[in-house]
């Protein structure tokens, strides 16, 4: 399951669009006028939001490959000089990591997007009598996809909040350690080719020569932090039913939706998928949960050939025994869910979002007003000397060196220079933007 480009990385036939506005993937209505033809049939308009969004393919320097060393292949050297701006950042944030009390000078990290503002909960819970047992099947090797009981739980749990209309079978989930709508979060194109060799490209739907196989959604979206709405999700569904596309779904950030007149409808309540056979819904506990360093992540899907293969990989990535019996007494635990953690955690959300936005607002710094995930896309164009990417690099090492880590839309595969991430999931005194402020002026 992925995307055969690799008779498509050639340099690209043309400009990117011009973007005078928020570089939003949430129109309303689909264009009869600009019709697109993927893989040179004429096709009708693309869906609402997607053809605001895909432009030319071109190559990306992250696969630019600079230091050979002679004790690697090819396939090693590649992936030893993969590269990214969000790499460079974390390894750095890692080298000089902010501390209150040991490293107050330190790099305060406000562009990987992890949920910092519920730990308390997390800890009072997962240090419970229940969470804390060993059993010899535990310990032992089990069924690569996951556990029954952890699967069995995971499939209730998604019935559950993402309010399907059947219960979801746990035979149809696995649990784990393309076309892209831009920006998208910039981090699925290592996850994709450092497995598979595959180069995503973003290109025009009217591109020849392209054999194009998945699309990948993500609701809500990563960085812009918009919810699709189950319309548009339908009108994208029955987009790739036509051509044959598998639609992978990334619903990571359902439960960390905060605002009062926002909502949000998975995939999996509709009472019809256009090509259940080709969608796959993939959600985990990093982010709603708090829970990034747990490392699991869950797939459902109802073809059972992809269950299998992922059964196959998944020899690699199985989770250890103890850890899948802590996270399914963690989700079977409805009451402390849905009484405790998700309003708690949807309450500082919000506080923390208005924080940031107010900090933004009183800087002259226009964003995207969201109430979806743990970040907010700002608009820094102001501040480039000149409308390139390379500006935008500049400024981003610029608040760097200032000791403020947050992430450059180039990463995000942005098609216009200046747009910014910041993520406002962490306590009030690291979202200070005081040192952004002292970085600019």
């Amino acid at each position: 399951m992925g995307l055969d480009l690799s008779q498509a990385f050639t340099p690209s036939s043309g400009q990117a669009p011009e973007m005078g506005h928020v570089p939003s993937s949430s129109s309303t209505t689909a264009s009869k006028e600009n019709s697109s033809r993927v893989m040179q049939q004429q096709s009708k308009s693309l869906p609402n939001g997607l053809r605001d969004v895909v432009f030319d393919a071109e190559p990306n320097s992250t696969f630019q490959n600079f230091n050979s060393s002679i004790y690697l292949s090819k396939r090693g050297n590649e992936i030893n000089n993969f590269c990214g701006g969000l790499q460079e950042g974390f390894v750095a944030y890692h080298a000089d990591k902010h501390d209150e009390d040991t490293n107050p000078n330190g790099i305060v990290n406000l562009g990987t997007s992890e949920n910092k503002l519920c730990f308390d909960l997390l800890c009072k819970r997962l240090t419970q009598k229940d969470m804390c047992y060993i059993d010899p099947q535990l310990l032992q090797y089990s069924d690569w996809k996951g556990h029954q009981f952890l699967r069995e739980e995971v499939g209730r749990f998604l019935t559950y909040h993402c309010k399907a209309p059947a219960p979801l079978k746990p035979e149809n989930v696995s649990i784990a350690q393309i076309i892209l709508p831009t920006p998208f979060y910039g981090v699925i194109t290592g996850d994709i080719f450092l497995y598979s060799s595959i180069k995503p490209l973003h290109l025009h739907l009217d591109s020849k020569g392209l054999s194009i196989k998945a699309m990948i959604l993500m609701n809500p979206h990563n960085p812009l932090g918009d919810s699709y709405s189950g319309a548009e999700m339908t009108e994208f569904l029955e987009f790739a039913k036509r051509y044959k596309l598998h639609v992978i779904v990334d619903e990571v950030y359902m439960l960390s939706v905060f605002g009062d007149a926002c909502s949000f409808q998975s995939v999996l309540s509709l009472q019809r998928l256009p090509d259940p056979q080709r969608t796959h819904v993939m959600w985990g506990i990093s982010k709603d949960l708090a829970a990034s360093g747990l490392r699991v992540s869950t797939l459902y899907t109802a073809n059972m050939d992809i269950i299998s293969a992922l059964g196959q990989l998944s020899y690699f990535h199985a989770l250890p025994g103890p850890t899948q019996h802590a996270v399914a007494q963690l989700l079977k635990d409805r009451d402390w869910i849905n009484q405790v953690f998700l309003p708690t955690n949807r309450a500082r959300l919000k506080t923390a979002h208005k924080y940031i936005a107010d900090e933004l607002t009183a800087m002259g710094i226009p964003f995207l007003n969201r109430s979806a995930g743990l970040f907010i896309w700002a608009d820094f164009r102001k501040y480039l000397k000149s409308p390139t990417f390379e500006e935008e690099i500049k400024l981003w090492r610029q608040l760097l060196e200032n000791k403020v880590l947050i992430s450059n839309g180039k990463e995000f595969f942005c098609c216009e220079p200046g747009w910014f991430r910041i993520v406002f999931s962490d306590k009030t005194y690291r979202i200070q933007l005081g040192e952004i402020t002292d970085a600019l002026f």
